[in-house]
């Protein structure tokens, strides 16, 4: 008998674009009966991650039978553990499309996204004091 791996996810639902994708992948998972925890920067969860807020919501990290990763690489694994996105997840992680996802979502994407996060933050502590 096989025993299945333990994928969690951490990614900031405080963040439209991160929680639209993210919660998807969620319900897709709930749905499935996949053994995937989704666990929210902004909760208390993320401290068992020994992850600070700062760095956590920078990139997606997946933590999937006790390795980390972040990025596009946490991508995979999760797309790996799902059966609909499986092949995303290999075409994705093929030599050459992984490495321009990755400088894509490195220096592009989750940059901007960050930046995003910090203005709503910013603009949140305006507002509320």
């Amino acid at each position: 008998m096989t025993e299945r791996s333990h994928t969690k996810v951490l990614f900031n639902d405080d963040c439209p674009v991160c929680s639209f994708e993210i919660n998807h992948y969620a319900t897709y998972a709930k749905k499935h009966g996949l053994p995937i925890q989704f666990d929210d920067l902004n909760g208390p969860e993320r401290a068992a991650w020994g992850i600070d807020e700062d760095t956590a919501a920078r990139r997606l990290y997946v933590q999937r039978d006790g390795q980390l990763y972040d990025g596009i690489p946490a991508f995979l694994e999760l797309w790996r553990e799902m059966p609909r996105y499986r092949l995303l997840a290999k075409v994705v992680g093929l030599p050459g499309i992984k490495q321009l996802a990755a400088f894509s979502y490195d220096r592009a994407l989750a940059p901007l996204i960050y930046r995003w996060h910090l203005r709503r933050k910013a603009r949140a502590a305006s507002q509320s004091g």
